[in-house]
């Protein structure tokens, strides 16, 4: 598995990690053993970060992790979480007093005492906008409550804000196959600043694995299900925004596209190891609901350099078909 740093946190993390949204059950029904065999068989593939969420299963995504690492003491693994989201991500919520209790809640969930990382989880905008804030995070750092802090952005101007912050260590934002507006002005930013980026999403909520159909179906509990309007949360979250149909369209040209470079490679390995190859991306942080998603997205890590053909062929699937849908609105 290769590795890089993470950005400011000067740690070195697997280039694929895991994202750990699955495992609080709000994709669709996990039990804690099948969550727990998961990120097993991320470290046994050479995963070295979690990404999670106070808000994932309300907390039961950072408790999994927490339970698997004190039982793991010799698992050298980055816990990188979010906190922001449980009081409905209002302006005047993101405040110190505030910071306080989610950070204790997430260090008892996760069983430490200082947090790797936490990231302020999809803001109102405003908020990275505001000094007070920033503020508040550094007096978490110096009080020993977290070691580094970074920001979850739904937009290339969100992202921008952040990292001309200098207490500012990662911005994880939507980078995949289908999302390529981060390359345009957020990447050689982070690149200028030494700022980690965390890519989400990467395989378009599963579109690009190249699996789904018209006729697939996913649970009530799923936001694949329910998401699809934006009427839960922001719609590029979910299939990073482009409508289903245009989605399995292009999934389709972009599984030739993989077949051509590499037939040894799955869709969604093709997927995560261009995101991985990306210079500036620290690492790439897919979901996965099994063991063998987990072992199949972590030997993504393992692929050699993509063509210059395949990446050519990426931008023009982009252009084509997604640009006018995607690269306005992110």
């Amino acid at each position: 598995m290769q590795t890089r740093i993470l950005g400011r946190t000067g740690r070195a993390v697997s280039v694929i990690g895991l994202g750990t949204w699955q495992l609080g059950a709000d994709w669709g029904d996990v039990t804690e053993a099948d969550a727990t065999d998961v990120l097993a068989a991320s470290v046994d593939a050479g995963v070295t970060f979690f990404d999670t969420a106070d808000v994932y299963g309300d907390g039961r995504s950072e408790q999994v992790i927490g339970h698997f690492l004190k039982n793991h003491t010799d698992a050298d693994i980055t816990v990188a979480t979010k906190m922001g989201g449980r009081l409905g991500k209002l302006p005047e919520t993101f405040v110190l007093k505030n910071f306080r209790d989610w950070t204790e809640r997430s260090r008892r969930n996760l069983q430490t005492e200082t947090l790797d990382l936490v990231q302020l989880h999809c803001p109102p905008t405003v908020v990275f906008q505001t000094g007070e804030v920033y503020d508040a995070l550094d007096t978490l750092v110096d009080d020993g409550v977290i070691a580094n802090y970074g920001v979850s952005v739904q937009t290339g101007e969100e992202a921008l804000t952040a990292i001309a912050r200098p207490g500012i260590a990662t911005v994880q934002i939507i980078l995949n196959a289908f999302r390529l507006k981060p390359l345009d002005e957020v990447l050689p930013a982070a690149r200028e600043a030494g700022v980690g980026i965390i890519a989400r999403v990467p395989l378009a909520s599963g579109l690009l694995t190249g699996k789904y159909t018209r006729e697939t179906t996913f649970a009530e509990n799923d936001h694949r299900n329910f998401n699809r309007d934006g009427s839960h949360f922001d719609v590029g979250e979910t299939f990073s925004g482009v409508d289903y149909e245009t989605g399995l369209a292009a999934a389709a040209e972009f599984a030739a596209l993989v077949a051509r470079e590499n037939a040894d490679l799955t869709p969604a390995q093709a997927a995560l190891a261009w995101v991985a190859q990306i210079d500036g991306v620290s690492s790439v942080i897919p979901g996965a609901r099994s063991v063998a998603q987990a072992a199949g997205n972590a030997a993504a890590g393992l692929v050699p350099q993509l063509s210059v053909e395949f990446n050519e062929g990426v931008q023009e699937l982009y252009d084509r078909l997604l640009r006018e849908q995607i690269h306005p609105r992110w």
